[in-house]
């Protein structure tokens, strides 16, 4: 089960000397022992995902997510005690699901680090056209899972600065970045995301990150 909200706990960001706010690994979503039980709380997940980005999180309520995933009332409560426990997973959850989409084309690029955001912000537009319920989640988060809500944006900004402090000591960045520039970073990203993803379903996402990445350039790339 997932046991209430994650808690924040502090560890130390790269070379920069501030700290970085992360969930407890002990209060995020346990992993399900059989194949069967992955299926099962996906499908809550996903439901959950779509009612919450349909309804908000108070017109919600645990019957209609589980009649949209398809399982007991019974099962629900495998994996969940609450409607706010279930919430505070899904963000956890979809906090994850936008690192992991997004980490495999940092890995696979041989570009520059400026080249490098911008791949990594034309796929988190891509993510946020498929999911556009995450951005109806993420803010209700701030209310019902203000923990979780705030790792979010923290872990995000803070693994921008991490790309950008190596990128400057690998000597392709003129001046040292910091803080306020990775989360003014994030800031255009989700903004971008917000736009293009959410409220523009048409405009080519390829160009819309290549225009941002033009200004990145001119900013941190000098």
């Amino acid at each position: 089960m997932v046991r209430g909200r994650g808690r924040i706990d502090t560890v130390k960001m790269p070379r920069g000397g501030k700290s970085v706010d992360a969930v407890n690994p002990a209060l995020q979503l346990r992993e399900p022992r059989t194949d069967r039980g992955r299926r099962t709380q996906r499908a809550i997940l996903d439901a959950a995902a779509a009612e919450f980005g349909e309804k908000g999180f108070h017109e919600s309520s645990i019957v209609s997510i589980t009649i949209r995933a398809g399982v007991a009332l019974g099962s629900f409560y495998t994996y969940f005690e609450s409607k706010e426990a279930l919430f505070t997973a899904l963000v956890q959850d979809m906090s994850g699901r936008v690192r992991d989409h997004v980490a495999p084309v940092l890995t696979g690029h041989s570009g520059t680090v400026i080249e490098a955001e911008g791949a990594a912000l034309k796929a988190f537009l891509e993510f946020a056209r498929d999911h556009k319920e995450i951005y109806r989640i993420i803010d209700e988060a701030e209310f019902v899972a203000p923990d979780d809500w705030r790792a979010h944006y923290v872990n995000t900004a803070a693994r921008i600065l991490e790309r950008l402090q190596a990128a400057h000591a690998r000597g392709e960045l003129a001046a040292e970045p910091d803080e306020a520039q990775a989360w003014a970073i994030m800031g255009m990203n989700v903004f971008l995301g917000l736009r293009f993803g959410v409220m523009d379903p048409a405009t080519d996402l390829a160009e819309v990150a290549r225009s941002a990445n033009r200004m990145l350039q001119s900013g941190l790339g000098g």
